[in-house]
């Protein structure tokens, strides 16, 4: 069996599991709610009712998350570029994930006119799975982090949260598909292990980088301070019509 096919079977096993997960607790609390309405009451009803809508978020996510790789493999992938000021898109993403996350807490220092030539659609989705995933593995005590700024020839963005730290030897796993890294935390936390392999190669495909470090927090017994930096190229006008010219 070569690579490819390897590969393959790989793919389809882990996403036949990521997927039957939320579909059986779905089908299983609608199963029950559909037999039993009679004998269950008003707040137990909440309850599942809730599950299921958390499951179909999940899967909802998880399905987007296929299409966003499906798409990344195949030539239909396009980048539009134009240039546009990061600080309104940062903000309206993390505001979208504190819909979700109101317990979390979030930080913003944002140079203002911050401008970059990426696809704003494609660079809104990079952000947004860097906000949610600091939200995610963050311990609710603490505020996850976002700053912004201009360095030489590109704009820093870097996005930190207090959890449990990662070894330096996982820097690059968790960049790949269908990769989490194990520990008490990301086990009470649902997730397919894209996200952050769908962000790198967006931030790749428009000339960017990305990195992650962890640091052991002194005094804070197994928490570290986890910080992801992505860096955009700042491109001068006569390299915004070349690219525009071959899009």
């Amino acid at each position: 069996m070569d690579n490819i096919e390897q590969n393959y079977e790989d793919f389809i096993s882990t996403v036949s599991h990521e997927l039957r997960t939320p579909l059986t607790s779905i089908r299983g609390f609608s199963q029950t709610m559909l037999s039993s309405w009679d004998k269950i009451d008003e707040d137990t009803k909440k309850k599942f009712l809730k599950i299921i809508e958390e499951q179909s978020q999940r899967l909802i996510h998880l399905v987007e998350n296929m299409l966003a790789v499906t798409k990344l493999q195949s030539q239909k992938n396009l980048i539009v570029y134009n240039e546009f000021d990061i600080k309104p898109v940062i903000e309206q993403t993390v505001s979208i994930v504190k819909s979700q996350y109101p317990a979390q807490k979030f930080e913003l220092n944002i140079i203002p006119d911050i401008k970059v030539f990426a696809d704003k659609d494609k660079f809104q989705q990079i952000i947004t799975n860097l906000v949610e995933n600091s939200a995610k593995y963050s311990m609710t005590a603490y505020t996850t982090k976002i700053s912004a700024y201009s360095k030489e020839k590109e704009v820093i963005i870097k996005v930190s949260n207090i959890g449990i730290g990662i070894d330096e030897k996982d820097y690059e796993k968790i960049f790949t598909k269908f990769s989490r890294i194990d520990n008490p935390l990301t086990r009470k936390v649902q997730g397919s292990g894209l996200g952050l392999y769908i962000t790198k190669n967006l931030t790749e495909k428009m000339g960017g980088r990305i990195s992650v470090n962890s640091f052991v927090l002194e005094g804070e017994s197994g928490l570290s301070e986890i910080t992801f930096t992505l860096s955009m190229p700042v491109r001068t006008l006569e390299e915004q019509a070349r690219i525009k010219c071959n899009q």
